[in-house]
């Protein structure tokens, strides 16, 4: 376990805040708000953007915090042992803190275009005949996320370097899948910052429990299916994505160091 500090906490807000900002703002210029749109929605857009974005603030800010920016993925790394419990709640409420900044700056930019979107917020389609379907929807997304992150990052036996592309393009793949049928949160900071700003919740519990279940059920396949007996073997797994980047870097001055010898 990692001991963590006000650098660590700072990323996390900075990191949620640009996430939410990223996938805030596509949604708003890329999804359609009624049914005479002169355009459909453009969820391969949206999806895409998101995973770029998750890409990039694991290889910036990962290093600082271990680069997890949803209050799910901090939920899993406890659970696992990988982060401290006062640590993980203090993430947690830098997390959600991000995302309500990252939605002010997207009603602050797109004031009056925001406005039909709630400036991102997201619900439950029309499409699911019950709150609890969403629920399970969103449930299935944050365990593929989380699982991507357990499997990837958390894994000392794995191809760790490709973790950070691994992990956004999970966020990605979950956002061309589930986007219209419930905005593909899967992060209940990304869910809770545009639906205070907008005043727009959209059904609550699916974006809370859904997400929870899902990251406990993808943190238990990983201990004790993937992990396995090596759980408790080899060298601490890093406890997040992104310091994934500080290993591999020692890794590679310690090669070059051993070629100079």
């Amino acid at each position: 376990m990692q001991d963590r500090g006000l650098a660590a906490y700072i990323a996390e807000l900075v990191g949620t805040l640009l996430l939410t900002f990223a996938a805030c703002t596509v949604v708003v210029l890329y999804v359609a708000t009624s049914a005479n749109a002169q355009t459909g929605s453009d969820f391969a857009v949206v999806g895409l953007a998101q995973a770029f974005v998750l890409f990039g603030l694991i290889i910036t800010l990962g290093v600082a915090s271990g680069g997890h920016f949803n209050p799910v993925v901090t939920l899993a790394a406890a659970i696992l042992r990988r982060i401290d419990p006062v640590d993980a709640a203090v993430y947690i409420l830098a997390q959600l803190s991000g995302g309500v900044l990252g939605a002010l700056l997207v009603k602050g930019i797109l004031l009056d275009e925001g406005r039909a979107s709630h400036y991102g917020a997201v619900s439950v389609s029309p499409l699911l005949t019950h709150e609890y379907i969403g629920a399970i929807v969103e449930g299935i997304g944050a365990f593929l996320l989380v699982l991507a992150v357990c499997a990837v990052a958390l894994n000392p036996r794995a191809r760790r370097e490709w973790a950070p592309l691994a992990i956004g393009l999970t966020l990605g793949l979950d956002v061309f899948i589930f986007g219209p049928l419930t905005g593909s949160a899967v992060n209940p900071a990304r869910w809770f910052g545009p639906a205070l700003i907008g005043n727009f919740f959209g059904g609550t519990w699916p974006y809370l429990v859904g997400p929870i279940v899902g990251a406990i059920l993808a943190a238990l396949l990983y201990r004790f299916v993937i992990a396995g007996g090596q759980y408790a073997l080899g060298p601490e797994p890093p406890t997040g994505p992104g310091e994934v980047l500080d290993n591999v870097a020692d890794d590679v001055e310690t090669a070059a160091r051993s070629r100079r010898r």
